[in-house]
């Protein structure tokens, strides 16, 4: 009888964790998708608000500036209450945002407030640092890195529908219509959110979740005083300001270079196609191989990608190359970075030490778009941005391979055991 009983609860467990990925997936499919197609608004947007690159861009820089701001204070209210408060509220605030811009007359109020402000607090609340933890908890260490690798990859395949079903919409209606949708479509994250479950738990068989009762202040402080996790934070900027300019300025790049708007749409797709392998891929060699050295080969991979693509005549085959190798490497810093978190630093304050890491990334957000528009509205092309994100690029990977992931030179009065 107590085997059988045993039997029924490692089943049910099973099957709580499969919900939590599916959900956590299904979610971030919706939230990081929309995000990722905000560039295909710029031509359209700009015209008919008679507004500059710059000033899109900037919009779409706050987002990314608010999401790193809000991520930690995020994180901490889903550590001491689990998801689904945050997802539902983040969620109802995301759609929101894109329901102000389709609506608004004005790029202050639609593009500041509504993509800037709120569409920012809902991703910080609906992406990465909750979904993440929600599973880094569910799932037994063995399997952690795998499962969110799988969640980013999946995740990322979002793209691969709202892209095509927006730059669709653009076409036969307009640019108001498709941000409409795109609210619409917001909205079953908020469905979805409850049935994730409604506070986070702690992982089994991980000695340091019921060991460590350091808050979250003094983690904080704990976290910023370790070497090796203030250098991944500092190179994880780059991967902020190289990603944030492709979403948001290349379908305007292809523009100037010749090419037609559905290959602006095409390579997002790519990217979220390739990212969905890439994250798996990364999160099963993140369980097996250094994760810091994975991360470093990880920007040096996209930054001679970019050399690459800025050096060859720009085309739809090398556009579709450069996507699927900027896709394969999108999101596999996540099970890495999250790796190397709960490595360093167990689960307790997992959401806030992610938000701390994901500010910086974010501010790599905020001025790789801004930068692309300032020097697109001063030259008239990008040459220099693309520069820019080479220089970046090759700091990042310095940075990164040295990286001291050694969890026994964390202060005493928090020494835990290694959770990796």
């Amino acid at each position: 009888m107590a085997v059988r009983r045993q039997t029924q609860a490692a089943a049910s467990q099973d099957r709580s964790l499969a919900l939590t990925v599916a959900i956590a997936a299904a979610i971030m499919a919706v939230s990081m998708g929309l995000r990722q197609c905000f560039g295909l608004f710029q031509p359209a947007v700009t015209v008919d608000l008679a507004i500059s690159a710059t000033t899109f861009g900037f919009a779409v820089a706050l987002h990314n500036l608010v999401w790193g701001l809000s991520q930690p204070i995020l994180g901490i209210v889903g550590d001491s209450y689990g998801p689904r408060p945050v997802l539902v509220a983040s969620g109802l605030i995301y759609a929101a945002g894109l329901g102000l811009m389709a609506t608004s007359r004005g790029a202050v109020l639609g593009l500041d407030i509504g993509i800037g402000l709120m569409t920012g607090i809902g991703i910080a609340g609906t992406g990465f640092g909750v979904l993440l933890g929600a599973v880094s908890r569910a799932a037994p260490p063995e399997r952690r890195s795998q499962l969110i690798g799988l969640v980013s990859g999946v995740g990322s395949i979002g793209v691969l529908g709202l892209a095509p079903l927006g730059q669709h919409l653009i076409q036969i209606a307009d640019w108001r219509t498709a941000a409409a949708a795109y609210a619409v479509i917001c909205l079953s994250i908020v469905i979805l959110s409850l049935f994730i479950g409604g506070r986070a738990v702690e992982a089994a068989g991980d000695a340091r979740e019921t060991t460590s009762a350091v808050g979250a202040r003094a983690a904080a402080l704990e976290a910023l005083g370790h070497g090796g996790f203030l250098a991944m934070t500092t190179a994880f900027f780059a991967c902020g300001f190289q990603l944030m300019f492709i979403t948001t300025h290349l379908p305007r790049y292809l523009g100037i270079c010749g090419l037609p708007p559905s290959l602006g749409a095409a390579s997002l797709g790519i990217i979220g196609a390739c990212n969905a392998v890439g994250s798996y891929v990364f999160g099963l060699l993140g369980a097996r191989f250094s994760r810091k050295r994975l991360l470093a080969g990880i920007y040096a991979t996209r930054t001679i990608a970019i050399v690459a693509y800025v050096a060859a005549p720009v085309s739809e085959a090398t556009t579709l190359i450069f996507a699927a190798v900027m896709g394969f490497t999108w999101l596999g810093v996540v099970p890495l970075v999250s790796g190397l978190i709960v490595k360093l630093f167990g689960l307790r304050h997992f959401n806030m030490l992610f938000g701390l890491v994901f500010l910086l990334h974010q501010a790599g957000g905020f001025l790789g778009p801004w930068m692309g528009g300032i020097i697109l509205d001063s030259t008239g092309d990008y040459t220099i941005a693309w520069y820019a994100m080479i220089v970046v690029g090759l700091a990042a990977t310095v940075l990164q391979w040295p990286m001291n992931d050694d969890p026994s030179r964390r202060p005493r009065s928090v020494a835990t055991a290694s959770a990796a």
